[in-house]
């Protein structure tokens, strides 16, 4: 096992195609008649985000992880879990019949955000608890804790960037919600992720239409949440298990 350099801009080519692909859907939705479910098939299925996926198993294979450990799109990702019986995750590594890491990428694009914002959430905290649940009950043969890791693309335009505007019918939100956007609360919420625990490490990528061909065609937000830091600890994870 070798440490492995991670270029500048790693996810260049899988945000390329993540724009690709969802504009390969945009004919569709207008025949349909309706935007947000054209997209909803390929978010659904994971195509858009099959990108990041190929370029972290790049990256663990340079790393001397073998293909046969990484599985994400066609091979099977399904693991048990404690409060339902199985999970299907974006990418697993299993070796030796250990869970050594599991990896969540998510999405979300323009222009409904609010409600999608609070689904996220509750969807990344419920998997997470429901695999250290089960991680308890020693469902996964691990000898050691293994790494969790949860990716998000955010469409960056004026939506997204726009502050929103809080009802406090009852009780006054969490100070460092106030004043937000939803860029910012996806940031304050990868960051709780990680300090409360719940996942390993999180990344979050701002993604902007109109600059896919540039040389930076996506934007980190926050040092602590770079795609650089992610895959660096995803690495150190991964190439420290295999190699005691």
């Amino acid at each position: 096992m070798t440490a492995i350099n991670i270029p500048d801009h790693v996810f260049y080519e899988a945000v390329r195609e993540f724009w690709r692909i969802r504009e390969e859907q945009a004919p569709r939705q207008r025949e349909r008649g309706s935007p947000d479910q054209g997209y909803r098939g390929n978010v659904t299925g994971g195509k858009q985000m099959y990108g990041f996926a190929r370029k972290i198993e790049e990256l663990l294979i340079n790393a001397g992880v073998s293909k046969d450990d990484i599985f994400y799109e066609w091979k099977p990702t399904t693991l048990p879990g404690f409060y339902r019986p199985t999970k299907k995750w974006d990418i697993v590594v299993v070796s030796g019949g250990r869970l050594i890491a599991a990896i969540e990428l998510k999405s979300q694009v323009g222009p409904s955000f609010g409600n999608n914002f609070n689904n996220r959430v509750e969807e990344a905290v419920g998997t997470a608890v429901d695999l250290w649940t089960a991680h308890r009950e020693s469902a996964f043969n691990a000898l050691s804790t293994p790494w969790l890791g949860y990716l998000f693309v955010l469409e960056d335009c004026e939506k997204s960037q726009s502050v929103v505007k809080i009802e406090e019918p009852h009780f006054e939100v969490l100070p460092e919600f106030k004043e937000t956007s939803y860029a910012k609360r996806y940031e304050i919420f990868c960051r709780k992720l990680v300090k409360e625990r719940q996942y390993s490490a999180a990344c979050l990528l701002l993604v902007n239409r109109s600059k896919v061909q540039e040389p930076e065609n996506y934007h980190e937000p926050a040092e602590d949440l770079s795609a650089r830091r992610f895959l660096a600890q995803l690495l150190g994870h991964v190439i420290g298990e295999l190699s005691s």
